[in-house]
């Protein structure tokens, strides 16, 4: 299929926010200010900024982060001129208030993320973010878990609730870009024609960018990328070198490669304490089909209860795990604990 007929895609980063998984949401109010500036100045349209697990996702379950969603929107806000701040609400763990307090920290921008079957629990909050008059698109994660048909039934429902755009979301880096083809083609074909159709993709298969291509040459104009990679499991699509791809392809952007480049080696890298890469505990989640941001409890869990995180990944998988499980991935570990005690 032809590349959408639009003058630029629209480029959204995800370092503030996914990469949050990576750093186990410790990034500084400087380190923000730092980013977002940089990313403005490089042209990118929006900029996403929360805990990893969205407003309100600070917690025990999913672990507390250093600043608050509020400081850290505001960090952001304040040093940039063009690029919109887009928040990440998950029904359940963020609520309506938090987007009223989030619009008047700076955030313009909102993707209301919900599982892949589950649609129907985002009617409020898009309402309420429409109301408040964000820019309002919704996540279908784990897109891979689903088929395609029924995927389109589950992005009308949100369509008729509101959305202006709705993304098919690769949280678990399974999909390869035939799968991606397929969904993001059945949106485009089945939703309105002003309903715009995103794609966020992970590198667990080492398909990120792929995806991302393959995404954008189905229909879709927005699509999501992070610094280095930065983000859950083996990370996001890394938006320098997706740009560059898309440089190469003649897609527009309006995005500096080269200020990007130079700000995910001299500024994100280095906040690393885990490389964010294709290893064999990121390259599981993908083969497994495992929500991303399982990775860094996982291996938490495997240092605690002396079993390999690949092991206690796989049975997420055939488990069926998503996101908002992460309080079951101790049980899941100690099953395991127990199973090996019983075969010795």
């Amino acid at each position: 299929m032809a590349i959408p007929n639009k003058e630029k895609i629209y480029v959204q980063d995800v370092t503030m926010r996914d990469g949050m998984h990576a750093l186990r949401h410790q990034m500084s109010l400087d380190d923000v200010a730092t980013i977002a500036g940089a990313l403005d100045r490089a042209g990118v349209d929006a900029l996403e900024v929360t805990h990893g697990d969205g407003l309100s996702g600070s917690s025990f379950n999913y672990g507390f982060g250093s600043h608050s969603d509020l400081d850290w929107i505001g960090a952001a806000a304040e040093a940039v001129k063009t690029a919109r701040i887009t928040v990440l609400l998950v029904p359940g763990i963020g609520l309506a208030d938090d987007l009223k307090d989030a619009y008047g920290a700076g955030a313009r921008s909102v993707r209301i993320a919900t599982h892949c079957t589950e649609a129907d629990v985002s009617r409020q909050h898009i309402r309420v973010a429409r109301d408040l008059g964000y820019d309002t698109a919704c996540f279908l994660m784990m897109a891979h878990m689903t088929s395609p048909e029924a995927l389109v039934a589950q992005a009308l429902l949100m369509e008729s609730y509101g959305a202006e755009c709705v993304y098919v979301v690769d949280s678990a880096g399974a999909m390869l870009p035939a799968d991606v083809t397929a969904r993001v083609t059945a949106l485009r074909e089945n939703l309105k024609p002003e309903t715009e159709v995103g794609i966020h993709t992970h590198e667990n298969l080492h398909h990120g960018v792929a995806n991302a291509v393959a995404g954008i040459r189905s229909g879709a104009v927005r699509v999501d990328g992070s610094l280095a990679g930065l983000g859950a499991g083996a990370g996001n699509a890394p938006i320098e070198a997706m740009i560059a791809v898309f440089d190469r392809l003649g897609i527009e952007t309006g995005c500096d490669f080269a200020q990007l480049s130079a700000t995910a080696d001299d500024i994100v890298r280095p906040l690393m304490d885990r490389p964010v890469r294709v290893d064999r505990e990121s390259l599981m989640l993908g083969y497994a089909g495992v929500y991303s941001s399982f990775l860094r409890h996982a291996e938490k869990a495997a240092s605690d209860y002396d079993i390999p995180t690949s092991d206690i990944l796989v049975e997420l998988g055939k488990r069926k795990m998503i996101g908002g499980q992460e309080d079951m991935i101790v049980d899941v570990a100690l099953d395991l604990v127990t199973a090996r005690k019983a075969a010795s």
